[in-house]
């Protein structure tokens, strides 16, 4: 059976912890992205995090149901970190731009916990804002209900897709990172025209580009291909289904 949540206002009355802090949602957060980062994710436990609150461990099922909880609130607030600061300015395509090249950047920027998050549906505060500003910015711009669900698709998972596979690569070894981007300059720039011709025509170029991530272009490539659709919809109509 899941534990129950203790509400906000009776979690702020509880005694700090034995080093004299008093905990909160946000800290509990935050302590778990630094136990991703320094341990992966299979460092992430409840006892290691209440060694690292200097906590009984079970304190923290009054703010969480259980770890898979956690995680949610995790993956929320790098929502909730892509999204500071972020206004719409009524131009559509500049402000979809913004808002993916901050998730993305918000993700990448913690990539262990990216790989446990960016699969999970959350819920929560930040993702519905998330969520209701990408709607709207594409509502606003004059795309109908079945084009902006289809776009609003299309936008959020590949820019969650591509935050998954950038941080996959982040979170390997420094070793496995160098051997990968390594291969490309070794292994594919040396394949010989003859048996190859076009990785051998274009590895110069490969060896910039795929040590890079491809998400700023299939963005853009998105982007085009809706503002192509809004365009042929001002001129002629939707389509009759």
């Amino acid at each position: 059976m899941a534990k129950q949540v203790v509400p906000e206002e009776r979690r702020r009355r509880r005694r700090p912890t034995r080093s004299g802090t008093v905990l909160s949602e946000r800290l509990i957060v935050e302590a778990a992205l630094r136990l991703l980062r320094e341990h992966g994710s299979t460092g992430l436990t409840a006892r290691r995090l209440g060694l690292a609150l200097d906590c009984d461990p079970s304190t923290l099922y009054r703010y969480f149901r259980g770890m898979d909880d956690l995680t949610l609130a995790i993956g929320d607030a790098l929502i909730g970190e892509a999204l500071r600061g972020w206004r719409p300015t009524g131009q559509w395509r500049a402000d979809l731009h913004a808002v993916g090249v901050r998730i993305h950047a918000a993700y990448v920027a913690h990539p262990q916990a990216a790989q446990l998050t960016t699969s999970r549906v959350t819920g929560r505060a930040n993702e519905l804002a998330a969520d209701e500003a990408v709607l709207d910015v594409l509502r606003t711009a004059g795309f109908p209900l079945p084009e902006t669900v289809r776009i609003y698709h299309a936008f959020i998972d590949q820019t969650l897709a591509f935050a998954a596979l950038d941080a996959a690569a982040l979170a390997l070894p420094r070793a496995a990172q160098r051997a990968d981007d390594g291969m490309w300059r070794s292994t594919y720039a040396r394949l010989p025209v003859e048996t190859h011709p076009r990785i051998a025509e274009a590895a110069a170029l490969l060896s910039t580009r795929m040590v890079t991530s491809a998400y700023p272009t299939a963005l853009e490539m998105l982007l085009d291909s809706a503002q192509t659709r809004l365009a042929a919809l001002r001129e002629h109509g939707p389509a009759e289904s």
